[in-house]
């Protein structure tokens, strides 16, 4: 090696984002979208209207430079007001709550580490992870309503695990914890050293607000709460994410992180998304009523074709993970379901995982965007066609 040189360590090659490549072939040309993960979002006029006096001036006096690296200060304060005991000084934005995953397990694993997840799972949760260590996962208990198991949770822990990472609300299944089992999984990780990353983008959508759990940095003060705008807000578009961690140095990392990335968010964005979480309790509020006027149109339809499906409605979020029991299989229904009737869902194989069995019967509905009432008929239609 010459002088001067010095061989730099290889870059880890990420498998396919199965689910976004599917998003790509189908999602904008489709034209009945019943598997998104969002609720249902609002217009800029719209969003604008929740806007107050000095929210209302910030937006309308914004020069586009570049923002903080940390985030638009006002942003950080009103996503500490979601906090009990979460300062606007322990939350970092990032674009979106996929740049908050990847840089979050880049920051907090290392070669020779082991970390633990929790299956089934958004696919960054697992591959991002596997990338750079060992990787155990656990898998969330379908016989059983897709309970999480503790007692499996820590026999998968080890001397060197660093990491435990769950999403609840849970993509795809809608499951949620109870309280006693969500406050004794914090408890283990913390008795243990371990690091609790949990993935909080569908919180405030739940069914019975009484499902709806404490925020893990608020339980812990090693705990790393990611939340976003995107799902139970539905302001996709905003590309605002953020991680709360009361550990001061997780931050600083994370900010250094960010330089390589995305560096800072769009002010635009960092203006509205200040608009939109004091106004939240409206934003969550609607979605929620989407949601529970949705469930008992999809039971409906589902209930209609006993032969086909098998579903239990989801307890948080705003999607869930039916049982397709049609001899063709789920991938078969799935494909020519989008490609004759337009109609799009999510197969089973979007979802398998390199770490546990995951159910190959299932497919992805959503139930929270507005009046799908036309994309259910067109499904129906096209079932009836079949017969």
């Amino acid at each position: 090696m010459a002088p001067g040189e010095r061989k730099g360590l290889p870059m880890p090659a990420l498998p396919t984002f199965r689910l976004e490549e599917y998003f790509s072939r189908w999602e904008f040309v489709a034209p009945y979208h019943l598997t998104a993960s969002d609720a249902e979002t609002v217009s800029m006029a719209e969003l604008l209207a929740m806007a107050g006096e000095e929210d209302r001036a910030r937006w309308e006096t914004l020069r586009l430079g570049y923002s903080e690296t940390f985030g638009l200060p006002a942003l950080r304060a009103a996503i500490a007001e979601t906090y009990e005991r979460v300062d606007a000084e322990q939350v970092i934005c990032f674009a979106g709550a996929a740049e908050g995953i990847t840089l979050a397990m880049q920051v907090l694993l290392d070669r020779g580490d082991h970390a633990v997840v929790v299956t089934p799972n958004y696919q960054a949760a697992e591959t991002v992870p596997l990338a750079i260590c060992e990787v155990t996962g656990v898998a969330l208990r379908e016989d059983q309503g897709w309970a999480l198991d503790l007692a499996e949770v820590e026999r998968a822990l080890r001397p060197n695990t660093r990491l435990v990472s769950v999403n609840f609300p849970n993509n795809p299944t809608g499951t949620v914890p109870d309280q006693r089992t969500w406050r004794r999984l914090v408890e283990l990780c913390d008795e243990r050293g371990v690091r609790l990353f949990s993935d909080e983008v569908y919180r405030g959508v739940e069914l019975d607000p009484r499902d709806t759990l404490p925020q893990a940095a608020d339980l812990s003060s090693s705990a790393v709460s990611l939340n976003v705008l995107s799902k139970a807000y539905g302001l996709g578009g905003l590309r605002v994410g953020w991680i709360a961690c009361r550990d001061g140095a997780v931050l600083e990392r994370l900010e250094r992180a960010k330089h390589y990335s995305s560096i800072c968010n769009p002010g635009p964005s960092e203006a509205l998304a200040v608009i939109a979480l004091r106004a939240r309790e409206r934003i969550l509020g609607r979605n929620r009523r989407i949601i529970a006027e949705n469930v008992p149109v999809v039971r409906a339809f589902l209930d209609a074709h006993p032969d086909l499906f098998a579903w239990e409605p989801p307890r948080g979020g705003c999607v869930s993970f039916p049982r397709y029991l049609g001899s063709d299989g789920v991938e078969a229904m799935c494909a020519e379901l989008v490609e004759q009737a337009g109609v799009l869902l999510l197969p089973a194989s979007i979802y398998r995982s390199e770490l546990t069995a995951v159910p190959t019967d299932r497919f992805r509905i959503g139930v929270g965007r507005a009046d799908p009432g036309e994309a259910l008929d067109r499904w129906a239609s096209w079932l009836d066609e079949r017969r």
